[in-house]
């Protein structure tokens, strides 16, 4: 996000410094221009605008159309309407209906100037939460390093699921850790266990634990270890895998977030040829 300058009163003394944090929902000062840029896309007595309401299940009010029920939405509503306005599917014959995607770049420039906490993905057909643009960065740049691996499966696929998952509008962290060490799976498999069609995340482990001879890094002495060890901790950490008498218990966003970044850097690892088998 690009900080601008403060304004003048601030500048001057006058008004107190305010928060250049990502403000999370809608505040006050995004509320407008949101409103006006949904109300762009559709007309009174469209039937865009019931079918709108009908997807969302929004119910107007007695007296309002469907029209002014979307346009006058706020709050994660609001931010509902504009995520499925950016999704929307186009017609087959590929005719234009004014909805789907931010062609030109004007919801991302409004969402970047308001400082919110969310924005509009790499893909132009949703939104997610902002983050650190050189983590975003990393992780798309491997998502698209795995794309191209002959030997990697579907890691891509599952990375870009996961990193949905995390930080898309309505968060599913269970989601996003169970993609997260899928994908992980895929682009481990090639090298740890390529004659185990059944391998997961935990006979991988039993392998590096016990054979740990057989392979070799780039990473300081060339030892299995942090790789073991981060991999541990992804699968030690899907707390919901299995059902038991103690309850199950969901993966946490934080930890579901924490998981993508951790699957991000193996994907990025066995991709690279960071890790390698030596016999």
């Amino acid at each position: 996000m690009t900080l601008a300058r403060p304004p003048f009163s601030v500048r001057t003394g006058h008004n107190e410094p305010f928060d250049y944090a990502p403000y999370d929902g809608v505040p006050r000062h995004l509320v407008g221009a949101l409103q006006a840029w949904v109300a762009q896309h559709f007309s009174p007595g469209d039937d865009y605008a019931v079918e709108a309401c009908l997807r969302l299940r929004m119910t107007p009010l007695p007296g309002l159309s469907p029209y002014d029920a979307l346009v006058g939405a706020d709050g994660m509503d609001l931010l509902d309407i504009v995520d499925l306005i950016l999704g929307w599917e186009q017609p087959d014959d590929g005719e234009p209906i004014g909805l789907g995607g931010d062609f030109e770049g004007r919801l991302a420039r409004i969402l970047n100037a308001a400082g919110s906490a969310y924005r509009v993905n790499d893909a132009g057909n949703g939104l997610e939460e902002r983050v650190v643009p050189i983590v975003r960065d990393a992780v798309s740049q491997t998502i698209d390093d795995a794309s191209t691996a002959t030997d990697k499966g579907s890691a891509a696929d599952h990375l870009a699921l996961s990193w949905q998952a995390a930080y898309g509008l309505r968060p599913d962290p269970v989601r996003a850790y169970s993609e997260a060490i899928k994908a992980v799976e895929s682009a481990a498999h090639a090298v740890v266990e390529p004659n185990n069609s059944k391998a997961t995340l935990g006979t991988m482990l039993r392998v590096l634990r016990d054979a740990s001879h057989r392979f070799t890094t780039s990473l300081g002495t060339g030892s299995t270890m942090p790789v073991e060890v981060m991999m541990r901790a992804l699968w030690e950490g899907q707390t919901s895998r299995h059902g038991g008498q103690g309850g199950t218990v969901p993966e946490t966003l934080e930890a579901a977030r924490a998981g993508v970044h951790a699957a991000a850097t193996l994907v990025q690892w066995f991709t690279s040829g960071a890790v390698t088998r030596v016999l």
